[in-house]
This record gives structure tokens, C-alpha cells and sequence, in this order.
């Protein structure tokens, strides 16, 4: 009896990835023989996404993950399990205005809430995970390991003591910057004033080593991600980012990082967002931003008090100028430059789903993960290099981390003492790490 459910569960999950996606290769027809393979292999395989900014929704539109959300989000419970996620990392997003007007620790700590809401509220489908262990103990048990990580390192508050707790509560990776400079950090997208890291953003690498927190290089600057590399002990992620080579955003990697990446044992996860990986669709949005500059500017001052509301009318303009679409073929070849120039051990995915107001064709939301199982094949990738890419990589990286951590951890229990850390200068004195 259990085989009988067990086949027919499968049946309904194949056809229910199947019926939508008779094309997914740039308008190919499917070989539907390598389609059966591709979606046996992803059903087994460990899948994990780095990067999902559907927190944000869940907390300030109060949206039930349970819930359908077809044309309205890129995520919900039912597509997580269409497009068989085995680990998602939910996004603990910290805008840069709570780092100007105060408030990044509440604003974390409030996103933490809702992931942990979410588990509580369906534990037959979610379970809160921490670990590698835990992601293979949650597709064992046919649930979805919730991860959480923290993008916007001033969501610390400058404080290790914070830094401490947001790990305690099952926190297990932090982006150091969003696209603003912080008070140790310097960011991709915002002037630098450090020249990489500070003293004190040092210091914070150093016990994200030691607590076991991954050291994610996301949104960072060239130069930061070259100080973080000389200073961990870990391997790092770069949990939403791609090849610099094949788009020129300074959210991309360049290869020569990539290979110091490859030597640290990280993984770069794939970011889905076509600004980010087609360079057509980045022209085309620099061209954009320069034509809609007046009407921009105007929603920026009418709206300077209600970001919720900017936000939403930006959207709007933005869709009344559509950028041209992105074949999924552009997201794999940057799987590919990766694997190319890093090793195949070094890439994985990170969608930024609902983070992102548009994505490749083939790719539009959380259930279509299977085409990329397909394209990989089709590119000639073996089984086990694509079991790699969906997940292993990324739980490769977060056992060294995790091991790193234990012995770091002994040392510091032989040495008798922990070093005190200080925080900037200029960091509040409630705050001081001491």
C-alpha cells in the first residue's frame, strides 16, 4: 500500500511540474525522454536555494505562505514542493533606511518571528533547520528545511553580542552589506570608506568563523570580498550573485575572485534576476533609469515619507516599461562560466525570488527549479555534478563551516579566555561588544 501512494504521489508531482513547461529550453520543444531523467534526478536530489525574499511580504502584507499566490508572488508552500525544494534560506532583509533612522536589530528579529511563525503554523510541511544535518534530516522526512539569513549586516547594530543571539536563533548566514557602505563594510553599489573592511568588520568574520555563521560576500564590494578571503577560516557563500564576466553589474563576481573563492572551498549560488545576468536587460535598464529619470525623481519626493508606497509606484512604472525578456539559457550559462572557471564543487542557486520584479523565461517562479535540472543535463552535466549544483555544494560548505566552528571553539576553551572585541568607533555605546 505505502508503494501504491508513494508511486501515485510521484505520478501527481510530475505532471503537476510537467503540464505548464512543454518548453523550456528557449522555445525548444522538450525531450520529454531527458525530461522523465531530469525530473526522477531533481526529485531525489537535495535542492537548496539560497536566497528568498518572500520574508518581507509575510511581514508587512501579513501574507500566509500556506496560502496560492500565483501571479502575486514567485513563492508559496504548494510551488516550494512542485518545484521540489529540499532547503530554502528565507531572507532576514534589513533595508537601508533602518540603518539611517534606527531599528535594524527590531526589524530582524520581527522577520526571524515570521519564519518561525510560518514552521509552527505548518510543521508537517516546514521545519526550522540549522544545520547540513538538518537538511538532509527534512528531505528524509518529506518537509522543506526553513533557513534564515541575514542580508545587511548593519541589522547587527554593530554589536557581536547581537550578532551572537541572531545565531541563536537559528540565523546561520549573514550578507555584510546590502547595497549601502555600513559602519565596517564597504558595499558593491555605495561609496566605499573603508577600503574593504574595517578593524571591526574583521573582527565580525572572525566570529562568524567562530560561532559557525556562513560569511555570505553578496552585495559586498570587490574589496571587501578580497579582505573577507584573507581573513576567514571558513568557506564563504555568495548567497544571491553571479559572473561579472557575462554581465558587467557590480553585483557580479569577477573571475579572478571566483578562483579565490574556489581555493577558499565556497560556492557562489546563482542569482535569477535578468538585470543581474543578461546583458542585454542590463543595458536596456540603464537605458531606462536614464529615460524615466524625471518621472523617478518626481515619485522619489512625493513619496519621500512612505517607502511602502515608492516602492509600489516604482513597480508600476517599471511594468509600464517592460526590459526585453531573458531566455533561461542566460541563467545556465552563468551555472556555467562558474563551474567553468571556480569547479563544478563551487556553484549553486540563489533565485532571489520576490526580491526580483522579474525573471528568465522558463524560470517565473519557484515550481519551474526543475528546468534547470533539465538544462543541465542537456548541457552534458553528469548526475552527480547536478546533484552538486542543487544542493551539495552549498551542504559541503556549511559542514566545514560548522566544523571550522568546533575547533575554533576548543581553541579559544584551551586558551582559558575569550578576547574582547571592539565595535566602530562611532557605534552606539549600548552597543558595545564587550
Amino acid at each position: 500500500m505505502k508503494r501504491t501512494i508513494a508511486f501515485l504521489s510521484l505520478f501527481l508531482w510530475f505532471g503537476s511540474i510537467g503540464s505548464a513547461q512543454d518548453k523550456v529550453s528557449d522555445g525548444a520543444a522538450r525531450d520529454e525522454k531527458l525530461w522523465q531523467k531530469a525530473l526522477r534526478l531533481h526529485r531525489s536530489a537535495i535542492v537548496v536555494d539560497g536566497h528568498n525574499d518572500i520574508t518581507t511580504p509575510m511581514l508587512d502584507e501579513g501574507y500566509d505562505l500556506g496560502q496560492p499566490s500565483v501571479g502575486k508572488y514567485h513563492t508559496d508552500l504548494q510551488r516550494m514542493k512542485q518545484g521540489g525544494i529540499t532547503g530554502q534560506f528565507f531572507s532576514i532583509y534589513v533595508d537601508r533606511r533602518f540603518a539611517r533612522e534606527g531599528g535594524s536589530a527590531r526589524r530582524a528579529l520581527d522577520m526571524i518571528d515570521m519564519v518561525y511563525r510560518a514552521v509552527e503554523r505548518y510543521p508537517n510541511d516546514l521545519m526550522l533547520a540549522t544545520s547540513a544535518e538538518d537538511i538532509r534530516r527534512a528531505k528524509r522526512q518529506k518537509r522543506i528545511a526553513a533557513l534564515m539569513g541575514i542580508e545587511g549586516g548593519h541589522a547587527i547594530e554593530n554589536s557581536l553580542m547581537a550578532l551572537r543571539n541572531f545565531y541563536r536563533l537559528g540565523v546561520r548566514y549573514m550578507t555584510l552589506t546590502h547595497n549601502n557602505t555600513n559602519d565596517w563594510a564597504d558595499a558593491c553599489c555605495d561609496a566605499a570608506r573603508h577600503n574593504g573592511l574595517s578593524e571591526f568588520g574583521k573582527e565580525v568574520v572572525r566570529e562568524m568563523n567562530r560561532i559557525g555563521m556562513l560569511v555570505d560576500i553578496s552585495h559586498v564590494s570587490d574589496k571587501t570580498m578580497s579582505d573577507v578571503l584573507d581573513v576567514t577560516r571558513a568557506p564563504v557563500i555568495a548567497s544571491h550573485s553571479s559572473a561579472r564576466a557575462l554581465a558587467d553589474h557590480p553585483r557580479n563576481i569577477p573571475d579572478d575572485l571566483l578562483r579565490r573563492i574556489a581555493k577558499n572551498g565556497g560556492v557562489v549560488m546563482v542569482n535569477f534576476y535578468p538585470v543581474f545576468i543578461d546583458q542585454k536587460a542590463l543595458n536596456a535598464s540603464r537605458e531606462r533609469e536614464a529615460r524615466l529619470k524625471p518621472q523617478l525623481d518626481a515619485l522619489r519626493e512625493k513619496y519621500k515619507d512612505d517607502p511602502k508606497k515608492l516602492e509600489e509606484e516604482t513597480r508600476r512604472l517599471y511594468a509600464a516599461n517592460p526590459l526585453p525578456p531573458t531566455p533561461l539559457s542566460v541563467l545556465i550559462d552563468h551555472i556555467d562560466h562558474i563551474a567553468k572557471v571556480a569547479g563544478v564543487d563551487h556553484v549553486g542557486l540563489g533565485s532571489d525570488f520576490d526580491g526580483v520584479p522579474i525573471l528568465p523565461v522558463g524560470m517565473e517562479d519557484i515550481s519551474r527549479l526543475p528546468n534547470i535540472t533539465y538544462e543541465l543535463l542537456r548541457r552534458g552535466y553528469s548526475e552527480r555534478d547536478v546533484r552538486k549544483i542543487l544542493g551539495e555544494n552549498l551542504l559541503r560548505v556549511m559542514a566545514e563551516a560548522e566544523r571550522v566552528a568546533r575547533q575554533m571553539s576548543r581553541t579559544i576553551s584551551g586558551e582559558g579566555s575569550l578576547k574582547r572585541l571592539e565595535p566602530p568607533l562611532n557605534a552606539p555605546t549600548m552597543l558595545r561588544a564587550r
